[in-house]
């Protein structure tokens, strides 16, 4: 056939580095520290709010509230209306999603014209760019920076957001801006000071701002998460987006949120309900019934908020030591749970058949690390972290590469032992 059939929107769309290296760890067998979801079970308390959800009656198998289901958006709204501290409306300010991505996805395609400006924040979880293109908006983007250029930074909070470029990237034509608190890949948690500079830009210049909050709960050696929709006048122009995936260990469930004024959420609805329409019963009854477990025990040692990044902090330390004493620089994340590392002085040697010359050096250094083995029994698979970067400043970011901890202590030692080789080949 030689007429074209797709829309111009979806130009690229099939290039996705995710299936790419999932792809290319599966063939290889490798020790997976590169997607980015749990390989342990949620915790007992939301699998047994599955498995009661599922066996509650015909109701839990047919279609519920297309907008969310009832019992979930309330606790969501009471629940998050003491954090933020205003009073949320469970039927009018949150839509439930498919995932945070669905949420994301609702977000852009509702509030983003043709020629729209969206200023992003790098690095940048990728489908936000993707996304934005796909609504005929135009991305803007503006690096978080160590503070020192040229030094390693050892913290994830030594990268910050230059308030004079930040400024300089709104304009007339700016619609909105994204954030990412924890981010991903980097673990940066936004500071207050931080968020009110943002805020203050937004106000000024009455854009609206996206604020991805899937790692909300992950924050290591006394970082706070602050909510910039909780600064004063930020409500009324901010959507955060949620994740019960990356809330309770349980990315399969693909519930996501976002919650926003009514003059925002509605049109979002209106996206969702010509798309997905509604969202699995039975697992946004879990995920209410988690949120209402977590509500009752919120700030005490058994609730999963505590555990969690309890548990997860001494696999990011168990991670940051096996990195260091590799020669590997790794940058400690304050929240989430990825850690990035800096890979300049390792030598690796590539060759045509496992990468092209003209791709990212990361990009070339995560492909030889899944499928060199003349001296690995078993590859190890990692994210470039360019890929979080837009073409103008990927460059500048190719020699670090992104890994998962949110494994079990098997799966880090397997890592460990792969990257103990590769310091003793070098």
């Amino acid at each position: 056939m030689s007429g074209r059939f797709h829309a111009h929107s979806t130009d690229r769309a099939d290039k996705n580095v995710w299936l790419e290296f999932a792809q290319l760890a599966a063939d290889y067998k490798a020790v997976n520290l590169g997607q980015g979801f749990p390989d342990f079970s949620p915790p007992k308390f939301a699998q047994e709010a599955f498995c009661e959800a599922v066996s509650g009656g015909h109701q839990m198998h047919q279609y519920t509230r297309a907008f969310g289901h009832p019992p979930l958006v309330n606790i969501l709204a009471k629940f998050f209306s003491k954090i933020v501290g205003h009073e949320i409306d469970p039927f009018e300010d949150v839509l439930v999603t498919v995932g945070a991505y669905q949420a994301l996805f609702c977000t852009f395609q509702a509030l983003v014209d043709e020629g729209d400006e969206v200023i992003i924040v790098e690095p940048f979880f990728d489908c936000y760019q993707s996304m934005v293109k796909m609504a005929r908006g135009k991305a803007v983007y503006v690096p978080l920076r160590p503070k020192v250029e040229g030094s390693t930074a050892p913290s994830s909070g030594d990268w910050v957001l230059s308030a004079e470029e930040l400024a300089g990237k709104f304009t007339p034509r700016t619609k909105a801006i994204v954030i990412n608190t924890p981010n991903n890949p980097l673990g940066k948690v936004y500071k207050t000071e931080e968020l009110q500079m943002i805020a203050d830009l937004c106000i000024k210049h009455d854009v609206l701002c996206v604020s991805d909050e899937v790692y909300e709960w992950l924050t290591y050696d006394g970082n706070k998460h602050v909510k910039i929709a909780s600064l004063p006048g930020m409500w009324e122009r901010t959507i955060t987006i949620g994740s019960a995936g990356k809330t309770f260990s349980a990315t399969g469930w693909k519930v996501g949120w976002a919650i926003s004024s009514e003059q925002i959420i509605k049109h979002l609805k209106a996206v969702h309900q010509m798309s997905v329409f509604d969202c699995a019963t039975a697992a946004q009854e879990a995920v209410a019934r988690g949120f209402e477990r977590e509500y009752e025990l919120f700030g005490t040692p058994e609730s999963y908020f505590q555990q969690l990044p309890a548990m997860l902090q001494q696999k990011r330390g168990k991670l940051a030591s096996c990195l260091e004493s590799v020669g590997l620089r790794p940058v400690v994340p304050e929240g989430g749970y990825f850690m990035i590392a800096d890979i300049s002085s390792v030598k690796a040697d590539f060759n045509e058949s496992m990468s092209a010359e003209d791709e990212p050096h990361d990009f070339r250094f995560v492909k030889w690390l899944i499928k060199e083995k003349s001296f690995f029994l078993q590859g190890l698979a990692t994210i470039p972290v360019s890929v979080f970067y837009s073409p103008e400043h990927r460059k500048d970011f190719d020699k670090y590469i992104r890994f998962c901890f949110i494994k079990e202590d098997s799966t880090l030692d397997a890592a460990e032992d792969i990257l103990r080789k590769l310091s003793q080949r070098q």
